[in-house]
């Protein structure tokens, strides 16, 4: 279930990338609507996405749905703090609640890496600084950065060790 998107003049444009995840309803819909309201942003497009991979629900210890989790490159025009408002402006849109950390959610938008940009604050951190330890942000994000580094930031090691096993391909 791969989709490719080819960005019009948008080259110039600082490249991030997303992991998206949802596991209450249509789950792979959930994902596709939030595609096209990323795709919709003024001067952001989608260049790439990954496969969609089906994971078991992580940091819980209630019974949960799995998971529909996949990875997206994108260019935007947005500064990294803006970007995340604007990714989670779309998951309030779609009906995201947050009630508690680990709680099922129809969609979930984080934002992984912005260009090489290194940031420490309090709403936003890059890289995401839980995503070199889960294999499903990983396993999606080596799809479309098979290099295992994105902007000169290196996760081959730790796709390299992390657990495959329950990460299952959806076809």
């Amino acid at each position: 279930m791969q989709w490719k998107f080819h960005a019009k003049e948008v080259t110039t444009l600082p490249e991030a990338v997303i992991s998206l995840g949802s596991n209450l309803g249509d789950k792979i819909n959930s994902i596709k609507t939030a595609i096209s309201a990323i795709n919709l942003l003024p001067e952001t497009k989608i260049t790439d996405i990954s496969n969609f991979y089906e994971t078991k629900p992580f940091g819980v210890t209630e019974k949960q749905n799995k998971y529909v989790n996949c990875c997206a490159k994108v260019v935007t025009e947005f500064e990294p703090l803006v970007f995340l408002g604007t990714l989670l402006g779309i998951e309030v849109a779609m009906g995201r609640k947050r009630p508690c950390r680990f709680c099922s959610r129809i969609i979930d938008l984080d934002l992984i890496f912005y260009e090489n940009k290194i940031l420490n604050e309090k709403n936003l951190i890059l890289p995401h600084p839980r995503a070199f330890e889960r294999a499903f942000v990983l396993v999606p994000l080596h799809d479309i950065c098979q290099s295992g580094e994105f902007a000169g930031i290196n996760f081959r090691e730790s796709y390299e060790k992390c657990d495959k096993t329950k990460i299952i391909l959806i076809k």
